[in-house]
């Protein structure tokens, strides 16, 4: 018998190096490539949120409505910076057309099957890798400004129930305090959904798995990858001092991958949504369960022993240099909604979210190279649904059936 075939995954964030974990249990040699290192991208900060509750696109149903309020509000939920409009330009078209009722529906099914995915193969993965101590099953609260509000979100609440998601409403500032006590009394209703969990911190479980799947001889290494060629015998990586050869590649690079898959010829519609939070140390805040605001664009998680505010969304591509304003205003809110956080000490972050205009990943073969694989464009959803996404990239990698079909994740659709 021949040696088994060499992969190499590039990308070592969550996405990758599930990846490489369950490939490397089905026997395959594995290489995880990154330009900077282990978890050094948005699997750094992220709010450390398995959502898998987060079935709505972000492109809803009348959505571009909102778009000058967009590049009017530089410091709102979700902003454009204006030097970045003409660019980001025929992203924004995918996005208007994504919106569409029939897309938006056709979206919001998709990312349903890969929650529900993902929901087990998560669970298997924290069994294999004996992860439990790295998990907070503490649940979530969606958190509303009035009747209003509240109401407004309700055709959102129905879309879970027909998904099976078990949540409770809660409409009064006593029943939230019973959850979560010490939230401004201007939040009179919420939605708590149970079986949300959390990871203690997102880098520390990305590094756990990481030890886990180095343990079965998988290898991590720094590299910075800049091209793609398919040969007869399998695929040339190009780096700056070399190249590198295997039978197959996985793409996932998060907000990198698009450039990769250029190199290949193929065009790939992925944009950069930024996101900032800051961490603040411990006894900030008792926390105790997570907590989305998302009228206002952001959530308060707990990271270890402190409390990480963090969110919105700017689509602000690679480039730009951060505005750390927008970190400055969400912890100034998140201090006016819960009187009792203690706002001194933090660390400011902005990580850059891999974002389709549909808000599904990408997962499948390229269209001009059978052995290269794409999985990224999972959004802010990259740990919610990278045990799925390895799951689904190990079955195609074998020529086996993928536990759901893909149709809906594939490069071609676009």
């Amino acid at each position: 018998m021949g040696k088994p075939d060499e992969i190499v995954v590039i990308g070592a964030g969550v996405i990758g190096i599930s990846i490489g974990l369950e490939l490397v249990r089905a026997g395959y040699r594995v290489r995880v490539l990154d330009r900077e290192g282990l978890a050094a991208g948005a699997s750094l900060g992220n709010a450390g949120a398995f959502a898998f509750t987060d079935i709505v696109p972000l492109a809803t149903p009348g959505i571009m409505r909102k778009a000058p309020k967009w590049l009017l509000d530089p410091l709102g939920p979700l902003s454009i910076p204006p030097r970045y409009a003409l660019k980001i330009a025929p992203w924004m078209l995918r996005f208007w057309r994504a919106s569409w009722k029939d897309r938006y529906e056709h979206s919001v099914e998709a990312q349903s099957k890969l929650m529900d995915l993902s929901k087990h193969a998560l669970e298997r993965q924290i069994s294999t890798t004996d992860g439990e101590h790295l998990i907070k099953r503490q649940g979530q609260m969606q958190l509303f400004e009035g009747e209003k509000e509240f109401r407004d979100s309700l055709p959102m609440w129905d879309l879970r129930r027909a998904q099976d998601i078990r949540f409770d409403l809660l409409e009064s500032p006593g029943a939230i305090a019973e959850i979560q006590p010490g939230i401004d009394a201007r939040f009179t209703h919420a939605g708590f959904t149970p079986d949300w969990i959390n990871t203690v911190d997102p880098k520390t479980w990305v590094e756990h798995l990481a030890r886990c799947f180095m343990s079965l001889g998988g290898v991590v290494e720094h590299c910075d990858i800049q091209s793609l060629t398919h040969t007869a015998d399998g695929v040339r990586l190009t780096y700056a001092t070399g190249e590198i050869t295997a039978d197959k590649a996985i793409v996932a690079a998060g907000a990198w991958s698009h450039h990769l898959a250029k190199t290949l010829g193929d065009h790939i519609p992925l944009e950069t949504e930024r996101g900032y939070n800051t961490t603040l140390p411990a006894g900030a805040f008792d926390i105790r369960t997570h907590l989305t605001f998302g009228g206002h664009g952001f959530v308060v998680s707990g990271i270890n022993d402190g409390v990480r505010v963090g969110g919105a969304a700017e689509l602000g591509g690679l480039t730009l240099p951060p505005n750390y304003k927008r970190s400055d205003i969400l912890l100034k809110k998140a201090a006016r909604f819960l009187p009792g956080l203690k706002t001194e000490g933090g660390t400011q972050w902005m990580g850059f979210r891999p974002s389709t205009p549909d808000s599904l990943p990408v997962i499948g073969a390229s269209p001009k190279a059978n052995n290269v694989i794409y999985a990224f464009g999972h959004g802010h959803l990259g740990l919610t649904q990278a045990a799925a996404t390895s799951e689904i990239v190990a079955a195609m990698m074998q020529g086996k059936p993928t536990p759901i079909a893909t149709d809906a994740y594939q490069p071609t659709r676009f």
